[in-house]
């Protein structure tokens, strides 16, 4: 009897060993991971602003590979995807074509684990990071996913020309309600007393100014993007798509077109001329830039991959013809050094109308908004009516 509770004993004391042993290993075993750092901070993002006063910056994003015991991960190729925030039900961005589409997609080459670019981000929300990273060196490490989320507040100053519309036309429609309301006698063949007439034809004047306006704003843009088609289409662009010099012939391929809501394919490669290999000691800095406002959508500095090349997906959202312009460079230990040099090429970019619903929707709020200003305005002056009439009565 004693040896078996001996040997029970044992058991138990080995079996708590093996599950204290087992929880060690658990909280010491750290899985690899990705950390994402901004500029400015996650805090302080906002989404693009269209009309905005001073020049925009992009988001400057920095994606570090760690290891078990966080440290870098070098020689590591890092795969990542951008996808916009979904689509909003009730509450539509400023680009609701973009809303739950890719941004951007590119495959950086990082010997030291970290990939970074710069990207303007749209419109507000929780975009989605989706990052893969894999060795460049056979077996180095395991490759593993990370999906990241990064959250963009809506800019205050949205919410404060919201507030200011939101009260004009509650005015609006107050002022209307009230003069509806009033108590007003018809003349003799009049079909609608005389403040109801003034009011409806104020109502057509400025319904013709704001049709007015809207048509000759088309107009001069429409008249502005073909300017622009003349300017830029007779090969104005100073800098061309393909060169050879210095011993290199680097070309940007890719789409010369693009659809807002659909990325566009992009490649630049280098070759050299003396020997026909591609060449991988050199580095791309890319910069896709609006041509018409002049802000810097993309950036990013490349390392070309074993064919020389580098390929990656961008999305224009904002419907702008854009210049994608690659700056090469040696790199500093490059046995080929020359002087840089650079490769353009404009992309034309396809507006899409926002849709239907959200168009809708957004015409919805503004009636609703006026209606609760006419009800309002009718409810203060029904209120006042009896008073009156109580009063007069009083005096008589």
């Amino acid at each position: 009897m004693t040896k078996i509770k001996s040997v029970s004993l044992l058991s138990l004391l080995g079996l708590l060993g093996a599950l204290g042993y087992g929880s060690i290993g658990r909280s010491h075993s750290v899985q690899t991971s990705v950390q994402l750092v901004t500029e400015p901070p996650i805090s302080q993002l906002i989404p693009f602003e269209a009309e905005a006063a001073q020049a925009q910056n992009p988001v400057q994003m920095t994606l570090q590979a760690l290891d078990a015991n966080g440290k870098s991960l070098p020689n590591a190729n890092i795969h990542v995807k951008l996808l916009t925030p979904p689509a909003k039900s009730w509450l539509p961005t400023d680009f609701p074509i973009v809303e739950g589409t890719k941004l951007l997609d590119l495959t950086a080459i990082a010997p030291q684990g970290q990939l970074q670019f710069q990207q303007i981000l749209p419109i507000r929300g929780n975009y989605q990071l989706q990052v893969e990273v894999t060795p460049t060196v056979a077996n180095a490490f395991a490759p593993f996913q990370q999906t990241l989320t990064l959250p963009v507040a809506e800019n205050s100053i949205k919410y404060r020309n919201f507030a200011i519309l939101v009260v004009i036309l509650l005015g609006v429609g107050f002022g209307g309600g009230w003069v509806i309301g009033a108590k007003q006698e018809l003349q003799p063949g009049e079909i609608a007393p005389q403040r109801v007439r003034l009011l409806l034809s104020g109502a057509i004047v400025v319904a013709i100014a704001a049709l007015l306006v809207v048509n000759i704003s088309a107009e001069l843009s429409q008249s502005h993007e073909h300017s622009h088609e003349h300017e830029h289409g007779d090969g104005a662009i100073a800098v061309p798509s393909s060169l050879n010099t210095q011993g290199l012939e680097v070309q940007l391929l890719g789409h010369h077109h693009a659809t807002v809501g659909e990325p566009a394919e992009l490649v630049v490669q280098a070759i050299d001329t003396k020997n026909g290999k591609p060449t991988t000691d050199v580095l791309f800095d890319i910069k896709t830039t609006s041509l018409e406002a002049g802000w810097v959508a993309f950036a990013h500095q490349a390392i070309p991959d074993n064919q020389g090349e580098f390929a990656w997906q961008q999305q224009f959202f904002d419907g702008a013809p854009h210049q994608v312009e690659v700056e090469v460079a040696p790199r500093p230990d490059a046995v080929h050094q020359f002087s840089p040099f650079k490769v353009a090429q404009e992309i034309e970019v396809e507006s899409v109308e926002p849709p239907l619903r959200s168009r809708l929707l957004v015409l919805g709020y503004f009636v609703s908004i006026l209606l609760v200003g006419l009800g309002l305005g009718l409810w203060v002056q029904q209120r006042r009516q009896p008073r009156s009439l109580l009063d007069s009565k009083a005096l008589n």
